[in-house]
């Protein structure tokens, strides 16, 4: 009650004082700064358990903790959210795309738990998969839940969804233009002249909260990049290239481990099978252990062999070609390693796993290059930042976001043109032989897709339901055209559905169609059957919006029945459909 009141009085006093601009932008600091300070103690909580667990094993040995810790870490997980939490669905950025695709950017508050809690339990515990899906999701579950206080609309509450994801990816990496870029490429927001400065202000106050809490260490930043030379541009073509490709792969092999482990019946099961999959490879090849970005700065450090130090495979740390094949064999395996750890319960997303695959590729690629041709001396530490946003660009789709994340990790923008080189041509080779990204692959297969393309998303936000009318008169198969009037006088619309004795749908009755016999005495005892059409198609209330468009468009009609297993749910008419249709479209498109 006392929330209530306060959340009231709030209400009164925007309505009262305060602009929507200013407003906004006081909601955009205050989800920055919560957003930020979780993303920081999620990536601390994470980093502590993880040294403590690592630094029990010895070196040059693979221990048998690097099998159960994964286990342990995914079974927690799972008992956590789905028997405490009981939020069992939709984690991570398919789940952002699925609540504004359906739900109007209305995202469940146990979200922001079942995430925060969930991604550090996977994470800490050697679940392969980054936990920037996750600090995504507590973020966005937190600005929509204050959207939900204040009541705002669709527009509002998307943009404040944004506000949530920038502040986790900048709360994180410090980078809060690609963070901007991120929530504009892969969650669709609208950059406009009134959201960009919520969008930044949120970015940046979760970047500042963030750097006062995280410890240095725990950074994922990098301040000695040189510059890479044009002379050096057909390597960095031939970089892109591989980095589509192994974007590609990354994306096939997503999916189809996805496929498979869901056709396992039960949690468990797939529990059981992917969570000890993913302990024997990470017994095998601890590389593989959590998001990767330790595994990152040892290579870019100059420190790539100690990638081998907690594994039988130490002994050959020194060999050149055999590291070489370690480093290509664990970029190829990351991709299973994280679908595992999220297939089978665990909580995390893509992002990770991509830099890190990248970021692996172009240290092989420029080693290899050196080795077989000292004189080109390539810097395997700018190889390494490109490769990463090469990867990334063709695995999400978002070359922007590659791009600015790669320049401001880096803390300069004096690799901006290889980077843009290398995201380019790799997202334009993965999109050509795949045209989804690792987050919309599955929405697509469904038709939830958003675009920036409004029109479009309106379509996608309107459902057969939120345009059904249910109030139209039904009358049942077995009266007569005289029983029929009784009908018609208490009528308000001039059309009939036909149902049966369990309420399934047998035709409809057009008042224009018996207007000429209704008074007429001698056809009263004629069945009202007699006067029936039968509609050449229909819609269910799960179609999608586009499929009843383009029936209204085949057949010519104004109004289409809904029907459910054949039984009668209601009608839509063309013009209600429109008419929702415009009221969504200026809702959606006012800054």
């Amino acid at each position: 009650m006392k929330q209530n009141n306060l959340i009231k009085g709030l209400n009164s006093w925007r309505a009262k004082s305060v602009n929507e601009d200013l407003f906004f932008i006081i909601l955009s600091i205050i989800i920055g700064l919560i957003t930020g300070l979780a993303a920081a103690l999620m990536k601390t909580a994470v980093i502590f358990i993880k040294d403590n667990i690592l630094n029990n094993i010895s070196e040059g040995s693979n221990s048998i903790i690097l099998f159960l810790v994964p286990i342990i870490g995914i079974s927690i997980t799972v008992i956590f959210i789905h028997h405490i939490i009981k939020d069992p669905k939709n984690h991570g950025i398919y789940g952002i795309l699925m609540s504004l695709s359906q739900r109007k950017g209305r995202i469940r508050r146990e979200k922001s738990i079942s995430a925060f809690f969930g991604g550090i339990l996977t994470s800490a515990f050697g679940g392969s998969a980054g936990l920037e899906s996750p600090i995504i999701s507590t973020g966005t579950s937190i600005s929509s839940a204050i959207s939900a206080k204040f009541n705002l609309n669709i527009k509002q509450t998307s943009l404040l969804l944004g506000c949530g994801a920038a502040a986790a990816m900048s709360g994180i990496f410090f980078t809060p233009i690609a963070s901007i870029i991120f929530v504009v490429e892969v969650l669709v927001i609208d950059l406009t002249a009134n959201s960009i400065i919520p969008l930044l202000i949120a970015s940046i106050s979760a970047a500042i909260i963030s750097n006062a809490v995280m410890p240095s260490e725990v950074v994922f930043q990098f301040n000695f990049i040189e510059q890479i030379g044009f002379s050096q541009f057909p390597f960095l073509i031939f970089l892109g290239i591989i980095s589509g490709m192994m974007s590609l792969y990354f994306k096939r092999v997503t999916f189809a481990i996805h496929r498979k482990m869901q056709s396992y019946n039960t949690a468990l099961t797939r529990l059981v099978i992917g969570a000890s999959i993913l302990g024997l490879l990470i017994y095998l090849f601890p590389a593989l252990y959590g998001e990767g970005y330790d595994t990152l700065k040892l290579i870019i450090q100059g420190d790539a062999s100690d990638i081998t130090d907690i594994s039988f495979l130490y002994a050959y740390k020194d060999e050149f070609w055999i590291l070489m094949l370690i480093m290509l064999i664990v970029a190829f395996l990351k991709v299973v390693s994280t679908t595992l750890t999220i297939e089978s319960g665990g909580v995390g997303g893509f992002f990770a796993p991509s830099v890190f695959t990248g970021g692996l590729l172009g240290y092989i690629f420029s080693s290899v290059i050196n080795y077989v041709s000292p004189n080109w001396h390539l810097s395997v530490k700018e190889y390494t930042v490109v490769g990463m946003a090469g990867v990334m660009a063709g695995v999400m789709h978002a070359p922007l976001t590659a791009i600015f994340f790669a320049a401001e990790i880096t803390q300069g923008y004096i690799l901006i043109f290889p980077l843009m080189i290398v995201a380019t041509i790799s997202f334009v080779t993965s999109r050509y032989f795949e045209p989804q990204s690792v987050f919309t692959k599955y929405m697509a297969d469904e038709g939830e897709v958003l675009s920036h393309h409004k029109d479009k998303t309106v379509l996608h936000l309107l459902t057969i339901k939120s345009v059904m009318d249910t109030d139209l008169t039904t009358i049942p198969s077995t009266i007569t055209l005289k029983e029929f009037t009784k009908y018609v006088s208490e009528a308000t619309r001039n059309v009939f559905p036909v149902v049966g004795n369990n309420n399934e749908f047998i035709g409809i009755v057009d008042f224009g169609d018996v207007r000429k016999v209704i008074f007429d005495k001698d056809k009263y005892n004629n069945k009202i059957t007699d006067y029936m059409m039968h509609p050449k198609t229909f819609v269910s209330t799960s179609d999608k919006m586009e499929t009843a468009m383009e029936k209204f468009n085949e057949t010519g009609y104004y109004n289409m029945p809904v029907i459910d297993d054949g039984i009668y749910k209601g009608f839509i008419s063309r013009s209600n459909t429109f008419s929702a249709y415009r009221k969504l479209l200026i809702a959606v498109s006012q800054d």
